[in-house]
């Protein structure tokens, strides 16, 4: 047999079966590759899932989005709520046994935010005094809000009372990262053999389009506790070729489940079957800084009304997604959720609405609209593609072409913004605050592809931040939904659900409402 037949044999080997039968390893789909490893620069809910392994923040996040202690063992909020004071476990380690201090949050935080190293991903520190400042440019790193007053108390200063701080810190953001590696490494850091982490499973291995592997850290404060030897996560985008090895015995947990397979799999493996909420959006963002967009709200208002969302969840997604006419998710704490005013009519009414804006905005059917709409590899999103292009077709008739990349590739041209026009996106909460939701759109936003920029709108936003009573708070990011549902610089499909094929053997794998899990917690039955 050719060497490479016998290498690719040996591969697919090593994914299927364990290296010794008391190996506890766990083999994950995590639909893409990581674009990085670096929690400073991380973004994608693929890349997050392994950093809430390989780092540990502060805090954790619990199932219901509550925060607990991570790297912190307590801490204390002054009077004022300006304040927070971090005191954090004694003993904690790096992997490679160095000690874990106050200090290498403190820097690791000013370094997220210096603009130098170019993190999409700063705007969660806002919070924090003077952030905002540095993200800009306006102020120096070193004058963060935040200082080490020993190896084990971190003080954190705020520019003004913010209630869901503590979630916020439990963002993979948050963590730290091991500044020698850092320093020597530089943009290598994050690869096998370079990271040094803080989290319950070290990096061992990092094959591109092949797999991730991390093993359990011995250095970790927990690792008594920890009953995996590693966990491999497979970059699996295609949904059918994920439950086909579910199914042949290469997966443990899949990331996702085909839309179009959703009534065998209820049929024949319900008790594997996972389904749960997940706070979060999926959408059309249009591109607001070229044609056919630009400077154009009455084109945009009638591809939103022609997008049947109760058809697409009913008979696309199919798992407990609902209809999306607003923004912000449900269930935010004391949030009221804002929609389309004409959330209500029947279709035929919406339809006849936009063929009017579609007219005025300068289309017809003698001047049909030639529109190219992108998402990423994937079934389920080729399908909701598929079904949304024929819906502007009929509608409208708008001619669509339809134009489908790799996952990387994809981000690169959504957030160049030089040749898209419409384009799949979706955002899911990294904290359960509407906030969240909200700062994405800001104006300059690293994640705001669709480039909104509006004045009234970032007043609204920054005003709500600086505000201490809840419920005014709430009002004002109400009124700021209210403004993006009245600019439509994206369109709201469905608000999502998660589901996952869990194998029986796999016991303590819990999806909180962010969508991740901790493959601590796991551990697997003979099997």
């Amino acid at each position: 047999m050719p060497r490479r037949s016998l290498l690719a044999l040996a591969v697919l080997a090593s994914l299927i079966h364990p290296a010794r039968a008391d190996e506890q390893v766990l083999r994950v789909g995590n639909e893409s590759e990581p674009e990085t490893l670096d929690p400073a620069l991380c973004e994608l809910n693929p890349d997050l899932q392994i950093d809430h392994e390989l780092f540990e923040g502060l805090v954790t996040i619990g199932p219901s989005g509550e925060a607990l202690p991570g790297q912190a063992e307590s801490w204390a909020m002054s009077e004022d709520g300006l304040t927070y004071t971090f005191t954090l476990r004694p003993g904690l380690e790096w992997s490679n046994g160095a000690p874990v201090t106050a200090e290498d949050f403190a820097w690791s935080w000013r370094r997220t935010v210096d603009p130098k190293t170019g993190s999409k991903y700063a705007f969660p520190y806002y919070p924090i005094l003077n952030a905002e400042e540095i993200v800009n440019g306006t102020a120096a790193p070193a004058t963060l809000g935040v200082r080490a007053i020993d190896d084990r108390t971190l003080e954190v200063h705020l520019k003004a009372p913010t209630g869901f701080f503590l979630k916020l810190v439990g963002l993979p953001q948050f963590s730290p990262a091991y500044r020698p590696a850092v320093e020597q490494y530089g943009a290598q850091y994050t690869r096998a053999g370079n990271l040094i982490g803080n989290g319950a499973f070290t990096l061992t291995e990092w094959t591109p389009q092949s797999r991730v592997v991390v093993a359990k850290n011995p250095h970790y404060w927990d690792a008594g506790s920890v009953k995996l030897d590693k966990v491999v996560y497979l970059p699996i985008e295609n949904q059918n070729e994920e439950l086909k090895r579910y199914r042949a015995g290469e997966l443990d947990v899949t990331y996702d489940v085909p839309t179009d397979q959703l009534d065998f799999v209820r049929a024949d493996l319900p008790a594997e079957l996972r389904i749960t909420p997940w706070m979060g959006t999926y959408y059309l963002g249009f591109n607001l800084t070229r044609p056919p967009f630009k400077d154009n709200l009455k084109l945009r208002q009638a591809i939103n009304l022609v997008i049947d969302r109760e058809a697409i969840v009913a008979k696309i997604t199919k798992a407990g997604e609902t209809p999306a006419y607003g923004w912000v998710p449900p269930h935010v704490e004391g949030y009221r959720n804002q929609s389309f005013p004409w959330k209500d009519e029947p279709m035929a009414e919406r339809i006849a609405d936009a063929r009017r804006l579609y007219a005025e905005a300068g289309y017809g059917p003698s001047n049909p609209l030639a529109l190219e709409l992108r998402y990423n590899t994937s079934e389920n999103h080729k399908k909701i593609m598929i079904a949304v292009a024929s819906m502007l077709k009929q509608a409208l008739g708008i001619q669509v072409q339809l134009v489908n990349q790799e996952f990387k590739v994809f981000i690169t041209a959504r957030k160049a913004k030089t040749e898209t026009q419409l384009f799949r996106d979706g955002w899911t909460a990294d904290y359960p605050d509407a906030n969240n939701f909200a700062e994405l759109l800001l104006t300059g936003a690293g994640l705001n592809d669709p480039g909104y920029a509006s004045p009234a709108y970032d007043a609204l936003v920054h005003r709500a931040q600086l505000t201490i009573d809840p419920a005014a708070r709430n009002a004002l990011l109400e009124q700021a939904e209210r403004q993006v549902l009245q600019d439509e610089p994206i369109a709201p499909v469905f608000n999502y659900a998660l589901k996952r094929l869990v194998k029986p053997y796999v016991k303590g794998f819990t999806l909180n409402i962010l969508g991740f899990y901790y493959a601590r917690l796991v551990s697997l039955d003979p099997h």
